[in-house]
């Protein structure tokens, strides 16, 4: 299970480490994408073959759909996972969620999302200030 919130600096190569918490679920390679509100997804290598899966059988008639899965598996890169726990993320990947120096990688249970510290900073505060209505609306869907 992928959970917790870790805080990184990447590396002189560019690389960031992911928590050994997180790299016995993950193993030795994952896979890297566009996220939503600018950060990455990363997923182990199962899981994203259960995502990319799903996603194959959307209807592509829609430009909405079509536009998703440009952005979500053309954006994608498989990445390995060095001895010592650090990938290599992609210039384009570290662009697009604007990685820096610091970052922070959040477990969301069967996938890490990497943020520029920041950008992460700034939603958490956002989104904690609205965590009862959230609750309110996960509880009304029976889910919390």
């Amino acid at each position: 299970m992928l959970i917790g919130e870790y805080r990184h600096n990447i590396d002189a190569k560019k690389r960031i480490a992911i928590p050994a918490k997180f790299r016995k679920e993950i193993g030795g390679k994952a896979v890297i994408t566009k996220g939503q509100e600018k950060c990455l997804f990363v997923y182990p290598i199962g899981e994203w073959e259960k995502v990319a899966e799903k996603l194959s059988q959307l209807p592509t008639g829609s430009a909405d759909n079509r536009n998703f899965l440009r952005v979500l598996l053309s954006g994608a890169a498989e990445v390995e996972i060095d001895a010592l726990g650090r990938i290599l993320v992609p210039d384009y990947l570290k662009e697009f969620a604007d990685l820096r120096e610091k970052v922070v990688i959040a477990g969301l249970y069967k996938k890490l999302e990497i943020w520029n510290e920041a950008n992460w900073n700034d939603y958490k505060a956002k989104i904690e200030n609205q965590a009862d209505a959230l609750a309110e609306k996960l509880g009304e869907l029976g889910v919390y």
